[in-house]
């Protein structure tokens, strides 16, 4: 079903409940809008093997749209999660994480502070996969052990923060600009929304470069400033998203992840 309003997102034999859930998690999203948080794709309707969304035409950003969505990033988050690797709300199936054509399954949980979250929801399940499929090996295991042990002291006061409403997947891509209702705004898509750490969005934004970062950034911290040295923790909250891609593609994101593992360390 393509149209003028309407896009099918599609894929025969997809993972069980894996429209489901990122249906429901752009709706759980999308609450936070009348609360302040971005514009999210609209869902009309999810099956077995699709999703349809609202076709959204692109636009140039701007930097106050860069800003405003900063703002409304910090918002969304604030909308809060009931524990750090809660499922969006009303789903229970699996979650996930990943590339449409192989995503890989997203451990929920009810963890209530984030170096557990981190350590047992994250690390440790996507390096096992990691080894699993032949990209990461056993001493990359023990090599994340080692960061897991350091949480505390790379965590600081970001351990002190309640659990966030989280896009969990928000590379540049899935920040759509638009100016379809007339000024231009970010329209969120294709997430792994999850109960998580609101630093984690915003270190997957660095991660592959990010049009008006600083902008953004300003207008996240007018709003909830982030705790002290968060700067540092961006590489701490890309172990994941690197390790997945480790488990994806291989090559030189395993590299990658080993020196973000002891950049960390040193």
């Amino acid at each position: 079903m393509n149209n003028a309003t309407t896009y099918r997102k599609t894929r025969r034999f997809a993972p069980k409940g894996f429209f489901e859930c990122e249906g429901k998690g752009l709706e759980w999203l999308g609450e936070a809008h009348a609360q302040g948080g971005p514009r999210v794709v609209k869902v009309f309707d999810w099956g077995d093997d699709y999703l349809d969304i609202e076709r959204v035409n692109p636009a140039m950003p701007t930097a106050k749209a860069a800003y405003d969505f900063g703002a409304a990033l910090a918002r969304m988050h604030d909308a809060g999660a009931p524990y750090f690797g809660s499922a969006p709300k009303d789903y229970d199936g699996t979650c996930y994480f990943g590339p449409l054509q192989d995503p890989v399954p997203m451990d929920t949980g009810t963890w209530t502070d984030p170096a557990t979250y981190l350590a047992e929801g994250r690390l440790r399940p996507m390096v096992q996969m990691g080894i699993e499929r032949g990209s990461l090996r056993e001493s990359d295991m023990d090599l994340t052990n080692e960061v897991i042990d350091a949480l505390p002291q790379l965590l600081g006061r970001a351990a002190e923060d309640k659990p966030a409403r989280v896009h969990g997947d928000l590379w540049s891509g899935n920040v759509m600009w638009t100016a379809d209702s007339g000024e231009t705004e970010a329209v969120l898509i294709d997430p792994a929304a999850h109960g998580g750490h609101r630093e984690e969005d915003l270190a997957m934004l660095h991660l592959f470069g990010m049009s008006y970062l600083t902008e953004i950034t300003d207008g996240y911290m007018s709003v909830h400033p982030l705790k002290a040295g968060w700067q540092e923790r961006i590489t701490l909250w890309q172990l994941y998203p690197i390790a997945g891609h480790c488990v994806f593609f291989g090559g030189g994101y395993v590299s990658e992840y080993r020196e973000m593992c002891r950049s960390l360390l040193h």
